[in-house]
């Protein structure tokens, strides 16, 4: 490389020689990180390392041209914005490290983490959810009326993810001011663009969007910051999103161990001439701004800080396991208020669908930054009209339509959470959620324990056979998310609980899964007081009460068990769960050493159904109480079938009266 030339051209604009320097400071900081790190690396100090060398311009440039308090979500070779946002080198260290003074307490590596301190939303595995969490965080500053704009990251191999295309249109739809950074650097690990996708540039995509769309020279550090500058000036007061493509190059792999033998050599030497370091350090001192002394003079002080850094996190010891605490970090931690429903005097009779809507009403009104979100949940009132009525009496931008992103949506549930706010994601039908899986379950479920973060989240979930709605309108999806530590999954079965476990969910600081039977919203009524109360989550509550056995069930099991026990004239605890997670071991505990024979009933398929969960743990806790085998009654191992004859045969009412029997007798 000529010691000259410079293969990038730079174009001081009118920044000041200050201004030029801090950002060479800052430009050099992350590049002699990296060759410190990939030191430590080859020594086994470091277990894993994704190299940002030849791409630091990017996330430099473009942290450096935000306001401090500004959000930026980050990804694997983002270093510049950790370091230009001034987080301290000897804990950024210590993450790495895996020390309980990172900021994830040695949960998790590298730049998988957040610091709201520092503005910053870390990345997960997974790519792409951070971009729907990065409209989160912008739509609360618009509901705030804050002129603040949010950046977030994305790699040119990760924009094949469904949730880019899910995070743009929702930015779009609801002009967020966003910053879609797409760093392309022409690989998706090994596989080159032309495996990635047929167009020839991203700022082809902006367009069918509906926004504007910008290529860099991501590799020139002046044009980072001057056109992320002015593009933030003017979308803080013209709120929209806007598509970024910086061109770079990836001159590592893409972690270490991967390599870059799939690489040209032709394209590495290309490449190697257009570093965004050595090209505009030798601008700098062509120009005069920088002088050799003081080139010297930043880069030893640079390396002293890398070295106390260093020093300190070493002198950290590795994490100890205290499992009380590790078990306790699942959730942000929460005293529940006591809000009794109201005693004395008759409760008016409402239905289910109503009781369900007067707590979600009274929940908007106790909670102003609460914002609902789902599909035609605005003036159409959603499919079911729970939420019929409420735009006029609350207004569009606390309840919002949403295009059909339910990853997105449940993203920015997130992004609401980081800036304090509440939210409500509806899924129209509960079968739908599985196009939110991820988001609910390495997202939500596992912020606070990763770095402290709670995810302030309600997703309402439609679910239940029994209308002929077919495979995808009627499955009872639970079981999925009682396996995630992080979640909370209520089920109510009658109208007095639906309201107090909703009204409970909102409350709470975690992120809740409220199961709600589509069977029971106009079939079942029963008394609900008006005023505001909550039931408490994780408690279970006895539907029926009696001394030949116990049933252990939720929901729409409950009204089965009352209805069989009736017909068959058997005295039975009829143990209503209503939590599912945490679920009321000590509440089972007392029925199966009350009446030794226990059965356990659920709507969902047999294999896999928290039934299995809870007898098992029975067998563990309660053996010597049992005077009966413990018997499961659940719907059949299929899918659920159409024709009402076949949708009958599935669900287990038939097969509750026999086993019923069976155990009675036993």
């Amino acid at each position: 490389m000529s010691p000259v030339a410079t293969a990038l051209q730079f174009d001081r604009h009118d920044h000041s020689n200050e201004t030029l320097l801090h950002l060479y400071q800052h430009l050099l900081r992350p590049r002699l990180i990296e060759e410190k790190m990939l030191i430590l690396l080859r020594q086994g100090k470091v277990s894993k390392w994704f190299s940002g060398i030849g791409q630091e311009a990017i996330s430099v440039g473009s942290t450096l041209a935000l306001e401090a308090d500004e959000y930026i979500l980050p990804l694997h070779r983002n270093l510049g914005v950790f370091t230009g946002r001034g987080v301290p080198l000897g804990r950024l260290f210590a993450q790495w490290q895996g020390k309980r003074t990172g900021f994830t307490k040695g949960r998790d590596r590298s730049f998988h983490f957040g610091t709201n301190e520092h503005h910053i939303v870390g990345m997960i595995s997974h790519l792409g959810p951070q971009l729907a969490v990065a409209g989160g965080i912008a739509l609360a500053d618009v509901l705030d009326k804050k002129p603040k704009v949010t950046l977030t990251y994305s790699g040119d191999g990760g924009a094949s993810e469904g949730d880019f295309h899910e995070a743009l249109n929702v930015a779009a739809v609801w002009q967020l001011p966003v910053i879609f950074m797409i760093e392309n650097n022409g690989y998706g690990l090994s596989t080159p663009s032309n495996e990635q996708f047929r167009f020839k540039s991203f700022v082809d995509k902006g367009p069918a969007y509906g926004m504007e769309a910008v290529q860099i020279d991501g590799n020139n550090v002046l044009e980072v910051y001057t056109t992320v500058k002015r593009l933030a000036e003017d979308l803080r007061q013209n709120p929209r999103p806007v598509l970024v493509e910086a061109l770079t190059f990836r001159m590592r792999g893409h972690e270490e161990a991967s390599g870059t033998k799939y690489v040209p050599q032709s394209l590495m030497e290309e490449w190697a001439q257009k570093d965004p370091v050595d090209n505009y350090e030798r601008w700098l001192l062509r120009e005069g701004i920088l002088n050799e002394t003081a080139k010297h003079s930043i880069r030893e002080t640079i390396k002293a800080a890398i070295e106390a850094g260093l020093q300190e996190a070493d002198a950290e010891p590795m994490p100890t396991a205290d499992v009380d605490e590790e078990l306790a970090d699942m959730y942000r931690p929460f005293d529940a208020p006591l809000n009794e429903a109201p005693a004395g005097g008759a409760a008016p009779e409402k239905r289910f669908i109503d009781a369900i809507q007067e707590g979600l009403r009274q929940s908007m009104q106790r909670y102003p930054d609460l914002v609902l979100m789902g599909q035609d949940i605005a003036d159409y009132g959603g499919v079911f009209k729970i939420t019929e009525g409420f735009v006029a009496e609350f207004g569009k931008e606390r309840v919002r339509n949403t295009p059909l992103c339910e990853s997105a949506i449940v993203g920015a549930g997130l992004g609401l959470s980081i800036k304090g706010k509440k939210s409500m994601v509806e899924m129209q039908f509960a079968d739908f959620v599985t196009c939110g899986f991820n988001q609910i379950v390495n997202n939500l479920a596992k912020s606070h324990y990763r770095w402290g973060q709670n995810a302030d989240v309600v997703v309402r979930m439609p679910t239940g056979a029994g209308s002929a709605a077919g495979p995808f309108h009627s499955q009872s999806n639970e079981a999925w998310f009682t396996h995630v530590p992080g979640l909370k999954v209520v089920y109510p079965s009658n109208p007095h609980d639906a309201k107090g476990l909703l009204c409970a969910a909102f409350e709470d600081p975690n992120p809740v899964l409220y199961f709600e039977h589509k069977m029971l919203y106009r079939s079942l009524s029963g008394p609900v007081p008006e005023a505001y109360y909550t039931t408490p989550i994780g408690q279970a509550t006895l539907a029926a009460i009696g001394d030949e056995l116990s049933i252990i069930t939720y929901g729409m099991g409950v009204r089965w068990a009352l209805q069989v026990c009736q017909d068959l004239g058997v005295a039975a605890d009829i143990l209503d769960l209503r939590t599912l997670l945490p679920w009321d071991q000590e509440a089972v505990r007392q029925t199966v050493e009350k009446n030794g024979r226990v059965l356990i009933l659920h709507e969902d398929t047999l294999t896999g159904g928290i039934g299995g969960e809870i007898a098992a743990w029975i067998a563990e806790n309660c053996f010597e109480h049992l005077d009966a085998p413990v018997r499961r009654v659940a719907s059949l191992d299929t899918a659920i079938p159409f024709a009402p004859p076949l949708e009958a045969a599935f669900l287990p009412q038939q097969r509750l009266r026999e086993q019923v029997e069976a155990l009675r007798s036993y």
